[in-house]
């Protein structure tokens, strides 16, 4: 049941970070419900109005009550059947009930509040509702121009002493080019498009209907989709639709802390995400004063799409404290021509220290086979937490069958943000459960491997680390696989690999040599797929130590106890009884090993 609750948990936040800042908008002139055939009926502009699916709806002539509407309260029905909440104001008293305007809304308003508007032919008026997000107003001005200017006076005055954004729409009464809408334009932003016509319906050849915001207090925005509905009948004229993406504000864009990744060859990786693709990249230096600037350049571009973010500092100097920030702007809109930017989220400092070439002591943290249990990683953590480690290993089968980004990313983010990952690098083996499920290849985003490879060898100080990728634990021809992998490919690839590290410079050189690779060559019962392949070499490799992981059974292996020619370490995992955690420390040419379990206790220290 944890397991699942702790899933469940991530797919809620994950999937809530993902929302998209949209907003729909749409006017509606529906002639108080009379068609084009003289019929008058409320679900024909309500079925138009549902299909469409808006947040807010400006809706112009509407009857309440009055005589030729038989008793009715059109607003009021269709919103019935638009499944919609509905504010109405009257212009005028008109044939014994009222005559006026009405908003649609998905929301109930916080507050609502009407305006009479001049008109001499009648009388006309302003209806503005205020939501959580935004201000709008539906309006259906008069056929005279020196009202339709007082009117705007009016509009403009209600407009600027609101915070909010503030958008207006309805029947204007008005063509594109025209003084009044040249002066409209001055303070507000048309988002319709001019060229559509929306009037008479069954064939429109003028512009009447605009959807627009004021500019001083408009947000960041992109036009989605701007669009005139092909609708001839319902009403005299043809609803406009605007569907707009407004720009999150900044605290809002970052979905992880940043995690350092591949800290080798004098230089470090940064990762984070954005809950959406943005433009991005990474101020750093030895203090917060004099900042140097890194991004991703792919062929000479700026890398912009990605909500993945991976950017690599190059040419460190070794045992230097470093201090960086990351930084994401979104982009709501890139043309060939014209980009709108939105706003740009800067992290809070964080900080690295970069290891000595020659540097010979360390202290690494040790995980494996997880399995996404939250409690079972943070029975482990709070024994080692006040430990001052160099970076945290988690050695396969952490990040469990993944099936989506989202899974992977919260995974990922309850790990590293754990470890205190944006200080301290983190480096994910693979496990035969982080290759399978559907977002398996996916991990590859989110993760940088040394050397480009999910096996790799590097220097940490003096210390040589070598980390062997297995692959699945069955044959590639197995049912559960399809067909789809290769990793007998992968197993011969590092045959080769293996024959040049062991005899390379850097690993006869090394003060120290360790070994890791999720399932054990040595001491685990059944076979293994790698052995053939690799325990030629590491039979004689003058490894120090090795660790391993995949049993769920915490075990020792003492050298030369399983013809093993090195002490082996095999983790524990996946229940409170098994789990364990390694404490690897190295000091003065010696290394130390302390294996602790959930309870806190030791179960072996072993000292070279």
């Amino acid at each position: 049941m944890k397991k699942i609750a702790f899933l469940t948990l991530l797919m809620i936040c994950t999937a809530s970070a993902f929302a998209q800042e949209h907003l729909k908008i749409m006017t509606y002139n529906v002639r108080n419900s009379k068609g084009m055939d003289n019929v008058m009926d409320c679900r024909r502009a309500a079925a138009v109005i549902r299909t469409q699916a808006p947040d807010v709806v400006a809706v112009q002539e509407l009857d309440s009550m009055t005589r030729r509407s038989g008793g009715k309260y059109i607003l009021g029905e269709i919103a019935d059947y638009a499944g919609m909440n509905a504010e109405y104001f009257p212009a005028i008293e008109f044939d014994g009930g009222k005559y006026g305007i009405g908003i649609l809304s998905k929301e109930k308003p916080h507050a609502v509040k009407g305006y009479p508007l001049p008109g001499r032919e009648e009388e006309r008026a302003l209806l503005v509702a205020e939501f959580e997000e935004y201000v709008f107003a539906c309006t259906h001005l008069s056929l005279t121009e020196a009202d339709r200017m007082a009117s705007l006076e009016t509009i403009g005055k209600i407009a600027k002493g609101c915070s909010k954004p503030f958008y207006l729409a309805g029947d204007l009464n008005d063509i594109p080019g025209s003084q009044f809408i040249k002066a409209l334009q001055e303070n507000f932003r048309i988002l319709n498009k001019l060229e559509s016509k929306t009037f008479p319906a069954p064939n429109p050849d003028r512009t009447l209907d605009y959807i627009a915001v004021w500019k001083s207090t408009a947000p960041k925005l992109d036009i989605v989709s701007k669009e005139v509905i092909d609708e001839p009948m319902a009403s005299d004229h043809r609803p406009v639709v605007v569907k707009l993406r407004t720009a999150l504000e900044a605290n809002e864009l970052m979905r992880t802390k940043p995690y350092l990744q591949n800290p080798t060859n004098g230089g470090m990786t940064i990762m984070w995400e954005t809950i959406i693709p943005a433009y991005s990249w990474v101020e750093y230096g030895t203090d917060t004063t004099q900042l140097e600037r890194a991004r991703l350049l792919v062929d000479g571009q700026a890398e912009f799409n990605e909500s993945v973010h991976k950017i690599r500092l190059e040419g460190l100097k070794p045992g230097v404290k470093y201090y960086y920030r990351v930084c994401s702007q979104e982009i709501l809109y890139y043309g060939g021509y014209h980009k709108i930017f939105g706003n740009t989220a800067v992290s809070p400092f964080y900080s690295f220290v970069t290891a000595q070439d020659d540097a010979d002591s360390f202290t690494a943290l040790v995980f494996n086979d997880i399995h996404q249990r939250k409690h079972i990683f943070e029975a482990l953590y709070r024994h080692v937490k006040d430990v001052d480690y160099d970076f945290v290993v988690f050695n396969g089968d952490c990040i469990d069958d993944p099936k989506d980004h989202n899974q992977a990313s919260g995974t990922l983010k309850f790990l590293t943000e754990s470890v205190n990952g944006s200080s301290i690098p983190t480096i994910f083996i693979r496990g035969n459960h982080e290759i399978r499920n559907a977002y398996s290849i996916g991990l590859r985003k989110h993760l940088e491997y040394a050397g480009g490879k999910t096996y790799s060898a590097f220097n940490w100080g003096d210390t040589r680390i070598v980390i062997l990728d297995c692959g699945e634990d069955k044959k590639d021809d197995h049912r559960e696989y399809s067909g789809l992998n290769d990793f007998t490919s992968l197993r011969e690839e590092q045959v080769e690999f293996l024959k040049e590290e062991l005899s390379s410079k850097a690993f006869k050189k090394a003060d120290k040599r360790i070994l890791f690779h999720h399932i054990p060559i040595y001491g685990m019962q059944g076979s293994n797929l790698c052995e053939p392949l690799w325990r030629p070499m590491l039979d004689k490799a003058p490894f120090d130590v090795a660790f391993n992981a995949h049993t769920h059974q915490y075990a020792f292996h003492p050298e030369k106890s399983t013809e093993n020619n090195y002490p082996v370490f095999i983790g524990g995992g996946k229940s409170m009884d098994n789990a364990t955690i390694f404490v690897v420390h190295k000091s003065k040419g010696k290394l130390s090993v302390k294996v602790i379990n959930t309870a806190g206790e030791i179960m072996n220290e072993w000292k070279q």
